[in-house]
């Protein structure tokens, strides 16, 4: 593990899905893994209620593991990792309103919670990218994340309230929000969401925070290509789960397609 991941929340999910799968296969020793120990991976996390895209990063995860493992001689054999069809569904993310109402009921229950929640929502970073901030890396007024999800550091503008969320923090410790502990926090947010009759919703969890900074990017206008260097994905489409948001950018075709039928009926 401390190999072939980076410290951070990554690398804490990781270590529970390669759990999950060795519960599932029994803690059971192989020389070889199979096609038919695949298939039953597979079978048993959709029993559990896994989607194809909670399997699919799950088998990323023990595909890296286990190529190690046969570079390192201590297995021979390796099926085909096959990537499964995910779904491409509705992206949800808070509307202004929304915003207003949760960010106020986690206020009440911590001020700093409050305050990390601007944070995310205005800078687009995972929870534990925001956590992982040290002091000594910001930079005026942008802040870089150094431990993220794929590897690759970034660094993004801070808005005028993301600021004052830094500044109120205690210097005191190594960074602005290391002092949060990512199960207590979310405990926090769940009973918030709760308060404000958001608590039905399965999608709003604090990854929303991500979601919403991203629509609202695009849907002001930016175009994909910095959205996705804002919130550092390595691949554009990723980043094109949210194009849809821009359709106000389609306005302008119309006119285009109005002057051609006009000279068409001359």
């Amino acid at each position: 593990m401390d190999l072939l991941w980076e410290p951070g929340s990554h690398k804490y999910n990781v270590s529970s899905f390669i759990g999950e799968l060795d519960e599932i296969l029994f803690g059971a020793a192989f020389s070889d893994f199979t096609d038919e120990m695949l298939d039953r991976l597979i079978g048993a996390l959709r029993k559990r209620g896994n989607s194809n895209a909670t399997i699919n990063r799950k088998l990323a995860a023990l595909s890296k593991l286990l190529r190690k493992a046969h570079k390192m001689g201590d297995i021979r054999g390796l099926p085909e990792f096959q990537r499964l069809k995910e779904k491409a569904g509705r992206i949800r993310f808070l509307e202004p309103d929304e915003e207003t109402r949760l960010f106020a009921a986690i206020f009440e229950k911590s001020e700093i919670y409050g305050r990390f929640c601007i944070f995310l929502i205005d800078t687009g970073a995972r929870l534990g990218e925001g956590i992982g901030l040290h002091w000594q890396d910001i930079q005026g007024d942008r802040v870089p994340f150094w431990l993220t999800k794929n590897g690759r550091s970034r660094s993004v503008p801070l808005t005028e309230r993301a600021a004052l969320a830094l500044q109120a923090s205690d210097r005191t410790r190594r960074g602005p929000f290391t002092s949060i502990v990512q199960a207590k926090f979310r405990a926090a947010w769940n009973e918030a969401k709760q308060e404000v009759g958001l608590g039905a919703e399965p999608d709003v969890v604090p990854h929303i925070l991500r979601h919403t900074c991203a629509s609202r990017l695009v849907q002001g206008g930016i175009d994909i290509r910095r959205v996705q260097t804002w919130l550092g994905h390595q691949t554009l489409q990723m980043t094109m789960r949210y194009a849809h948001l821009a359709s106000g950018d389609l306005d302008i075709c119309v006119p285009i397609l109005e002057r051609a039928a006009r000279t068409e009926t001359k």
